[in-house]
C-alpha cells in the first residue's frame, strides 16, 4: 500500500441548483454557478499552478501563480477567486500566462533556501512541486534563499517545529487557523520581503493561543511548519485510514507509516465528521502506539497466582477459546458475556455483539457507555423513533440558533466546536444553558446572546419549563 494522495481543486465547493457552462482549454464542463475558474478547471482535468489555493479555505488571490487569460478580458486573472460565468472561455498555458508564472515562481525561490535535498519535507513540498510545473530553470534574483531574513527557527512547540526561513508568506496557515479552527492565533507580519507569519503578540507558538489542532500545519505547502516526528523519522511510505477514538465525533485520519512505524496522523478529507480538520489529541496523540510500555506479545496464565508468560497468537486464542467453552459447559451457553469499550469504532462493536450471538449463542452484549448514555438514548427513541441524533454535523451550517446545555464543545467534541464557531462568526445567535462560563460564552469572535446560570442540576427543569412553553403556546414545528 502507498501513501493516500486526496485530490484537491483548488477552491470549496458551491453547491447550487443554477449551473454554467464553461471551456477550459478547448475542454467543456458544467458547473455550480459561483464555482472558481480554478475549480472548473480541475473538474474539467486541467491542472493550474497554485501556492495560496486550497478547497479546504476560502480563495486568497495572493500568490499570483494561478493567473489565466480569459477570452475577452483583459489582463490575467487570478483564476482562485474568478468565478465562472456562461460560455466563458478560459486558456491556462498560453505563452504569456507560463512566463507571469515562471516569474513569479522565480521571485519566490529567489527567497527560499534551496536545502531540498536534507529537507524534511523533500518530496512532499507544493513549492518544489510547483517550480517542477511551471519549468524554472534559473533563478537571477539572490542564491539559496540570501534574500531572507536570518530568522531563528521556533521548537517550542511540542509537536511540530516552525522555520521561518522557509516561509512563502501564502498566509495558509493564518487562514487555517481562522477560518477551519477558528483560534485566530496566528498573523501576517511586515510587508514585502519582511512579511513573516507571527504567533501573534507572543514570540513563540508556546507562548501564544495556539491549541496545536495541526490545522496550520495541514495547510502549509512548505516545511515551515513541519511535524517533530517527520524531522524525526523521514517521510512516511504507506497510509491507512482509521478512526480517531478520542472522543464521539470520530474523526477519519490517514495514518502514514514507514515501514511498520507511525510517523504521523494526517486528518482525512473525505472523512464526513471532520472534513479534514483534526484536534490536538486526534493529530498528535498517537505516542501510545510505540510506547515502550506497551505489551507486544499475547501473555496467557494458568492461574491468578502465576506469572504471565509470552506465547504465540496461536496458542493464546486457542487457550482462550478452550476456557470459554469449559466455562459454557460448566454453567451453561448464558454464562458469557462481552462488554465494549465506549472507544471502540461502531465497526469494532459490531464485531463484538456478532461474536457473542454467533459464537457464544446468547444476547449477553454491553458497552461501558450505557451507563451514561442510556436514559438518553431511551428519551430519543421515545420522542423521535431512533436513539440517535437527528441531524449530521453538516447542519450546523444550515443553524440559524443554537442552544448549548450543559456541555463544553471546545473541550470535549473540539472539531464540532470548530463547525459550530464557524457558523456563530457568520451570524447565528448562540444560547448558552450552564452554570459554567465556558469559552462559547465569550471567545474571540463569538459572544452568546444569552448566558442561562442555571443553579447545577437544574437542567432537567429549565428544560421542561421550555417544552411547556413552546407545546403551551403554540410553538412546535409539525
Amino acid at each position: 500500500m502507498t501513501l493516500l494522495k486526496e485530490p484537491d481543486f483548488g477552491t470549496p465547493e458551491r453547491p447550487g441548483e443554477a449551473t454554467v457552462s464553461v471551456e477550459v482549454d478547448g475542454l467543456a464542463v458544467t458547473v455550480p454557478e459561483g464555482t472558481s475558474v480554478m475549480r472548473a478547471a480541475a473538474l474539467a482535468g486541467v491542472d493550474i499552478p497554485r501556492l495560496c489555493a486550497t478547497d479546504s479555505l476560502e480563495p486568497f488571490g495572493s500568490c499570483r501563480l494561478c493567473v489565466v487569460e480569459i477570452d475577452g478580458r483583459r489582463g490575467t486573472p487570478a483564476s482562485c477567486t474568478t468565478p465562472v460565468t456562461d460560455g466563458m472561455s478560459v486558456r491556462t498555458q498560453t505563452p504569456k500566462v507560463e512566463k507571469l508564472r515562471q516569474g513569479v515562481m522565480e521571485l519566490y525561490i529567489s527567497d527560499h533556501p534551496l536545502d531540498c535535498l536534507t529537507c524534511p519535507a523533500n518530496g512532499d513540498c507544493e513549492l518544489q512541486d510547483m517550480a517542477g510545473v511551471v519549468g524554472l530553470r534559473q533563478v537571477r534574483y539572490g542564491y539559496e534563499g540570501e534574500n531572507h531574513l536570518d530568522a531563528e527557527k521556533d521548537t517550542s512547540n511540542p509537536y511540530f517545529d516552525f522555520d521561518p526561513a522557509k516561509c512563502i508568506a501564502c498566509s495558509r496557515c493564518v487562514r487555517a487557523c481562522g477560518e477551519v479552527q477558528g483560534t485566530f492565533a496566528l498573523t501576517i507580519e511586515g510587508r514585502g520581503f519582511d512579511s513573516k507569519v507571527s504567533p501573534g503578540a507572543a514570540e513563540t507558538f508556546m507562548d501564544s493561543e495556539c491549541v496545536s489542532c495541526g490545522a496550520c500545519v495541514q495547510a502549509c505547502p512548505t516545511s515551515t511548519l513541519q511535524e517533530k516526528s517527520v524531522v524525526a523519522l523521514g517521510m512516511p511510505t504507506r497510509s491507512v485510514v482509521t478512526t480517531c477514538a478520542y472522543c464521539g465525533v470520530g474523526c477519519s485520519f490517514k495514518a502514514e507509516l514507514r515501514g511498520d512505524e507511525l510517523v504521523r496522523m494526517v486528518p482525512y478529507k473525505d472523512g464526513g465528521a471532520n472534513e479534514g480538520h483534526s484536534c490536538v489529541k486526534g493529530r498528535f496523540a498517537f505516542g501510545y502506539a510505540t510506547h515502550p510500555d506497551r505489551v507486544l506479545k499475547p501473555m496467557v496464565r494458568d492461574a491468578i497466582t502465576d506469572p504471565w508468560r509470552e506465547v504465540e497468537w496461536d496458542e493464546a486464542i486457542g487457550t482462550v477459546a478452550r476456557r470459554m467453552r469449559d466455562i459454557q459447559r460448566r454453567h451453561g451457553p448464558g454464562a458469557i458475556g462481552a462488554i465494549s469499550s465506549s472507544r471502540c469504532t461502531n465497526e469494532e462493536v459490531y464485531v463484538v455483539q456478532k461474536m457473542v450471538r454467533a459464537a457464544f449463542g446468547n444476547n449477553n452484549v454491553d458497552t461501558c457507555a450505557r451507563v451514561c448514555h442510556s436514559p438518553t438514548g431511551y428519551g430519543l427513541k421515545q420522542t423521535f423513533g431512533e436513539s440517535a441524533g437527528t441531524q449530521d454535523f453538516r447542519s450546523v451550517a444550515e443553524a440559524d440558533v443554537i442552544m448549548v446545555i450543559g456541555a463544553n464543545p471546545t473541550d470535549g467534541h473540539p472539531v464540532f466546536a470548530s463547525r459550530m464557531k464557524r457558523r456563530l462568526r457568520e451570524g447565528a445567535r448562540l444560547i448558552v444553558v450552564d452554570p459554567r462560563r465556558i469559552d462559547l460564552v465569550r471567545s474571540p469572535h463569538i459572544e452568546a446572546a444569552h448566558h442561562l446560570q442555571l443553579r447545577p442540576s437544574t437542567n432537567v427543569a429549565v428544560v421542561n419549563a421550555m417544552a411547556h412553553v413552546v407545546v403551551t403556546e403554540g410553538l412546535v414545528d409539525r
